[in-house]
């Protein structure tokens, strides 16, 4: 019983932890972006974790965890079941690691991030409502689905050489970042990002507030990565912190080197995106992986997010925060990665990742493609010119996130 209470206690530190980062997502938004879309992504940010955590009680958990099912779909029912047993003590036959509510509410906090994503790369141009729908449909059903195809037993966890992905590179990360860039593209840029064809700066209007929220994000990555041991293991446990802050330090050092060297200027926001592609990066393996292994697989990530950065820019893709060179491009490198390094390294493995990848790849293109343009095609998904040029703050919500520091613009 003490263990168990140990395990317990642990899993509700780190979901906690993991809460935190919705802190830190709606921090390094709107320190990434113009102040007059503040409110906008503070609404985005506080309805994707509220209606998240509802939706996942009463559809994803089941829908993501179903027990015996085909591999593919499965439902356990609508809402939780009562984790006790006839006399009113806990059943433990459900785990011996942790109860049946710290797990739910633990992966509930995962599920909310993937939409969080998607809300960073279409800030400043996207209608609150569209937003919102593709918000229900993506965390109620797309996630829990792609989650049950690995975490769930499906057939992911079933290849000859499972599929791997510890904490959720491709799980989390890559099946945000593919949507990522399917809203991107289906909603255009910003106005007066591309002149000429070449991408102009549009900068953001707090960097401290973006800085404190990687700093938030990196701390709640503790939970993040930590939690997914799934017990209080000290060998395991320790070793996942250590890999996870290795990883994180490196992209941030290496994306620093790579954007001066380039561009011949100390760039901070590719420094916050480099620590953050870190993480994204090793996440997959976060326990798979020996301390050089991590600073390895960090420096990659921190060299792929200058080089996505500029390639995405390329493809007259805008995204305001780089959310799609963060978690989509360094989700499948970290996802690829298990099979290159670490104690699972191997061609089979290898095969598997990319087999993972690619599934992902094709279930949430696909679906995220058909969920917002059908809100293309019928309620439509994006601002009016003058809406955008004056803010969606005023104009989606009658308000200003700083009226005593309102821009004079007669």
């Amino acid at each position: 019983m003490e263990l168990l209470t140990t395990n317990n206690v642990w899993m509700m530190i780190c979901t906690a932890l993991v809460f935190f980062m919705h802190l830190g997502f709606a921090f390094l938004e709107i320190g990434l972006t113009r102040q007059k879309n503040t409110i906008n992504i503070l609404f985005k940010n506080i309805f994707i974790i509220t209606i998240g955590l509802l939706l996942y009680c009463l559809v994803g958990f089941n829908l993501m965890y179903p027990g015996e099912f085909n591999g593919f779909l499965g439902f356990a029912g609508i809402g939780l079941d009562s984790p006790l047993t006839a006399e009113g003590a806990l059943d433990l036959t459900y785990n011996e690691g942790y109860t049946y509510w710290t797990d739910f509410l633990f992966q509930g906090m995962f599920a909310a991030t993937a939409a969080t994503i998607v809300s960073g790369a279409v800030a400043e141009r996207m209608k609150i409502v569209p937003f919102m729908i593709f918000t229900i449909f993506y965390v109620g059903l797309v996630y829990p689905i792609a989650g049950s195809w690995k975490w769930g037993g499906g057939f992911l966890q079933t290849l000859e050489t499972p599929f791997y992905d510890f904490a959720g590179s491709t799980l989390v990360h890559s099946v945000g970042g593919w949507a990522a860039i399917i809203a991107v593209w289906l909603l255009g840029s910003r106005i007066g990002k591309f002149k000429d064809g070449k991408p102009q700066a549009i900068p953001g209007h707090n960097i401290p507030l973006a800085t404190a929220g990687v700093l938030v994000l990196w701390l709640g990555w503790f939970g993040f990565n930590g939690g997914s041991v799934l017990s209080a293991d000290p060998g395991l446990t320790s070793l996942v912190l250590v890999t996870t802050c290795l990883a994180a330090a490196a992209g941030g050092v290496v994306a620093m080197l790579v954007s001066t060297a380039m561009y011949k200027n100390l760039d901070l926001t590719m420094f916050l995106n480099g620590i953050l592609g870190g993480l994204v990066g090793i996440t997959a393996g976060a326990d798979q992986m020996s301390p050089t292994d991590a600073i390895i697989i960090g420096a990659v990530a921190g060299v792929i997010i200058v080089l996505a950065v500029r390639f995405i820019d390329s493809l007259r893709l805008d995204d305001p925060v780089g959310a799609i060179a963060v978690h989509l491009v360094c989700g499948i490198w970290g996802t690829l990665a298990v099979g290159i390094f670490g104690e699972l390294a191997g061609v089979d493995q290898f095969i598997s990742q990319l087999i993972g990848v690619g599934s992902y790849a094709v279930f949430c293109i696909v679906t995220a493609f058909i969920i917002i343009f059908t809100l293309k095609k019928t309620i439509g998904i994006r601002v009016s010119e003058k809406e955008e040029i004056e803010g969606l703050d005023a104009h989606e919500h009658g308000m200003d996130a700083y009226p005593d520091f309102r821009l004079n613009e007669h």
